[in-house]
């Protein structure tokens, strides 16, 4: 992911490519810049903005320099928790951090309608593909579409499940017990489907992302428009107008 940032960075106008953080490669070359350490050295090339798509361990401390530093910061990163979104809000005060759990701008439209649907049906289950390299079950799509259909009604029938023959058949229990189910396959990339039931009929909401590539016009988007919105911003929506 981080290599197709600093393609999609170097290909937008009006963009510098300034430097790129590898603790597992320092020295080598991408983009025709030079690979760094530490985000500390990222900090001291001057950057205006940093776009972070790590683990939650490393994003926690990468944020919390890049906020006392006063650098913007795009987060790609899933795994961060509401504690750590009450800690970025009252970090990010002399710059501006978006957290955004997907930045593929169809995967941000199928969770606003799965959340218009939600009043209109009383169950729903959500199914999350991704490639066998991600270490974190649920997604942050899917968990972030769970709690918005769960915000846009309160109204769920009960699980009518009362006998579970193998552990884990009915998947996770997330918000309002909407069952999230997470599938880790090679040669994935990530793929959402929305299933949503009622009387009669069933509605499914589904996202494929074809190619990593689909990220980045939204990557990009949100750095141009980071320095305009205020402190910590959860979501693309906020620059969409959804």
């Amino acid at each position: 992911m981080g290599r197709s940032v600093a393609d999609a960075v170097t290909a937008a106008d009006g963009m510098v490519l300034v430097a790129a953080v590898d603790p597992s490669a320092p020295g080598s070359r991408v983009c025709n810049v030079e690979v760094v350490a530490d985000i500390r050295d990222l900090v001291e090339a001057g950057v205006d903005v940093v776009v972070d798509f790590t683990v939650a361990e490393a994003s926690r401390v990468n944020l919390g320099v890049l906020a006392s530093a006063g650098v913007h910061a795009v987060v790609g990163t899933s795994g961060l928790d509401e504690t750590d979104i009450g800690e970025l809000r009252a970090a990010f005060t002399s710059s501006n951090c978006l957290i955004a759990p997907n930045f593929a701008i169809g995967a941000v439209l199928m969770m606003r309608f799965a959340e218009l649907a939600a009043p209109w049906f009383e169950t729903a289950e959500i199914i999350e593909v991704h490639h066998d390299g991600k270490v974190d079950a649920p997604s942050g799509t899917a968990i972030a579409t769970a709690e918005r259909m769960a915000a846009a009604s309160a109204d769920w029938a009960p699980d009518p499940t009362t006998h579970v023959v193998m552990a884990g058949a009915r998947g996770a229990a997330g918000p309002a017990e909407i069952r999230i189910h997470s599938l880790r396959m090679r040669g994935a990339v990530a793929d959402q489907e929305v299933v949503l039931g009622t009387d009669g009929q069933t509605l499914t909401i589904r996202h494929d992302t074809i190619d990593r590539g689909s990220f980045m016009p939204g990557v990009v988007l949100a750095v141009r428009r980071i320095a305009g919105i205020s402190g910590l911003t959860v979501g693309l929506d906020a620059l969409l107008g959804i």
